[in-house]
């Protein structure tokens, strides 16, 4: 995903620079209100987070040197659009003993290839070599 250019002192953005946050269905922030939840205006999907405002988290970590929560946010921003069942599916996965190594290198692929998720692909190999390591992996 494309770095976004902050300025750090717009941060909190929720108050400062309301009108940079919007949420996964393109929602701004003045639009979810008591009100719009209770007539049904507003849906599960109209209060997720997206991708955008994950980035502008990570950038703000970055720049205050919190180089690893940025990349944190970054690899959250990587899931936004992918289906909740497959993340928890992928997070049950990666306990220790679930998998082998051919299915774990299976997961990063998939990742890559289907979700375009290049940093939590990197993550579950990183998983894996650990796994590997440690004799966490599925006999």
């Amino acid at each position: 995903m494309k770095k976004i250019e902050i300025n750090i002192q717009d941060y909190p953005f929720g108050t400062k620079k309301p009108e940079m946050i919007k949420t996964l269905t393109g929602k701004r922030l003045d639009e979810i209100t008591l009100d719009s939840v209770r007539s049904g205006e507003i849906t599960e999907n109209d209060i997720r987070i997206s991708p955008e405002t994950l980035l502008l988290q990570a950038e703000v970590a970055e720049k205050s040197k919190r180089k690893f929560l940025g990349k944190s946010f970054r690899r959250a921003a990587e899931l936004c659009n992918m289906p909740d069942e497959k993340i928890m599916e992928i997070y049950n996965l990666l306990r220790p003993f679930r998998c082998t190594k051919q299915e774990l290198n299976r997961i990063a692929d998939e990742l890559e290839q289907s979700y375009n998720a290049v940093l939590n692909a990197e993550l579950v190999r990183e998983a894996c070599a650990a796994y590997e390591e440690r004799g966490f992996l599925k006999k």
